[in-house]
């Protein structure tokens, strides 16, 4: 874990491996396949012609070589021929085949374009279904960072009725003073330290986990007269804490921590911690630093992906992100969109990260 979609281009990604939507020959070709090739040099194409090409559907390794990766998985996804013809199974296949690769590797982290969406004419929302339905399978049963990577966010699209739906109720109740980026909430709490459950994932523009997310830092928006209204969601200085803190008489004054209340939450619902950080869309590593930790402090995005997780009402998702210093207000639309979700019972998280990543949102968990 986590599963996260951002945009790219994906020769400057880092991951163990990273796919390439291939041709039949594996000797190169346009968009993706001759963007990795470039990128990898030439002998990249001395291996492939050694592989005696590739079915369609199926998955071969070799070397990353001038790529930032270890390997280079090619699969050949199908040409788009109106759904009758086998594509969506040929689809996903080519995402388990590359998976399974990427596991007998012992890889750790795989970046996947969106396969077949390009020049071979596969419905951009179609081809999407099947990557998600297949990545989650995988995630279900194996522990692995898992990234797709899109050149643009109109290759993630999202049925329209829930567009409509969610662009209705953020006009609702959105407020009209407001700041689009949960982010930079963060950004403007002056003893906020870095968000501990960053761990250096690649990079990306606007989005988060998925890397890179953008920050204001010092910019002229710092200095909105919004600022006191922002800094309400903010942990006053003295209950920020290293987490390395250990003095007992402070503990003694504390209310129950984000990690207590995580931790009752799951015990009274009956789940497993699997379950819920899988759910959660959390590595199985931060939430081992969440457990041990009584004063581990999460970003916003991953406090809320625990709330989503636990199916936590509106009420309850309040409970749980106070004790991380958080609320959800409607002067920040990543909050609005969230709350949409709850208030609808909704809690597939790969439905909400699609929807955030749509309205171009720092995506939850990752």
């Amino acid at each position: 874990m986590p599963f996260k979609i951002i945009r790219n281009d994906i020769t400057r990604v880092r991951a163990d491996a990273i796919v390439n939507a291939a041709n039949n020959s594996l000797l190169g070709g346009g968009g993706v396949d001759g963007a990795i090739h470039r990128a990898a040099g030439p002998r990249l194409l001395e291996e492939c012609r050694t592989l005696g090409g590739c079915d369609t559907g199926q998955a071969k390794i070799t070397g990353g070589y001038d790529m930032p990766c270890r390997y280079i998985i090619h699969t050949v996804g199908p040409v788009w021929r109106g759904g009758g013809h086998g594509e969506p199974e040929l689809l996903y296949s080519c995402y388990m085949s590359s998976l399974r690769l990427a596991q007998e590797h012992g890889c750790e982290s795989i970046a996947f374009p969106l396969i077949s969406a390009g020049i071979y004419g596969y419905p951009k929302d179609k081809a999407l279904d099947i990557a998600v339905t297949a990545i989650r399978e995988h995630l279900a049963e194996h522990d692995m960072d898992v990234t797709l990577v899109v050149f643009d966010r109109s290759a993630v699209v999202i049925s329209k009725t829930l567009a409509d739906e969610v662009e209705q109720y953020i006009d609702d109740n959105y407020a009209d003073t407001h700041y689009d980026r949960v982010s930079d909430t963060a950004d403007l709490c002056a003893p906020m330290p870095a968000d501990p459950d960053r761990l250096g994932s690649s990079s990306s523009p606007g989005r988060p986990g998925s890397p890179g997310n953008s920050r204001l830092g010092k910019s002229k928006k710092a200095r909105s007269p919004l600022f006191d209204m922002r800094a309400a969601n903010c942990v006053p200085e003295a209950a920020v804490m290293e987490e390395t803190l250990s003095d007992a008489d402070i503990f003694a004054e504390l209310d129950e921590s984000f990690s207590e209340a995580l931790l009752r939450m799951i015990d009274e619902r009956g789940l497993t911690d699997p379950q819920v950080y899988k759910k959660a869309n959390v590595d199985r590593r931060l939430f081992s630093k969440i457990r041990s930790n009584r004063a581990y402090r999460p970003s916003k995005e991953t406090a809320v992906a625990f709330a989503i997780a636990l199916e936590l009402d509106s009420a309850q998702t309040d409970e749980l992100l106070k004790k991380a210093g958080f609320t959800l207000s409607n002067s920040i639309k990543f909050d609005v969109i969230v709350r949409y979700f709850i208030e609808h019972r909704d809690f597939d998280m790969y439905t909400i990260n699609e929807t955030l990543f749509t309205f171009d949102q720092p995506l939850i968990g990752c």
